[in-house]
């Protein structure tokens, strides 16, 4: 019954995330609409063109990863702005290969991790540069 209710209240901010950031799914999807939540039209627009900018995909992420294996480990670390981890990845040879096997599967939810912070810090950036409402002038 919960499931119902938190789809219920998602149903109006599902279509905003369609109308400007279709290309989202699963848990990101759910995460910008809760963003969405307070924003007006503008602030939602400004968002989803700043926000498109800056998200990772985590298709590349798993072809730098590969790369771990031909080239240079870690760069799917620098990718995903991780320079500590890539510097470590790249010193260790991935941690011996085993860091880069285990990113290898967890891919999907390194470039989610590092969505989430973005979409975090490009909301507060947009809410902070397109106030809700008009200030009034003394």
């Amino acid at each position: 019954m919960a499931f119902v209710q938190d789809v219920r209240l998602y149903l109006p901010l599902m279509s905003k995330i369609i109308k400007y950031m279709p290309e989202l799914q699963d848990e990101e999807q759910l995460h910008v609409a809760t963003l969405f939540k307070d924003m007006t039209e503008e602030q939602a627009e400004q968002f989803s063109r700043v926000y498109r900018q800056r998200r990772k995909e985590a298709n590349i992420t798993l072809v730098t990863a590969l790369l771990g294996f031909l080239v240079v480990a870690g760069v799917h670390r620098f990718y995903l702005g991780q320079i500590g981890m890539g510097l470590l990845y790249f010193f260790t040879g991935g941690l011996c290969a085993i860091g880069t096997i285990v990113d290898l599967f967890n891919h999907k939810s390194l470039t989610y991790r590092y969505n989430e912070q973005q979409a975090i810090e490009v909301a507060s950036l947009v809410r902070g540069a397109f106030p809700d409402t008009p200030l009034l002038e003394d």
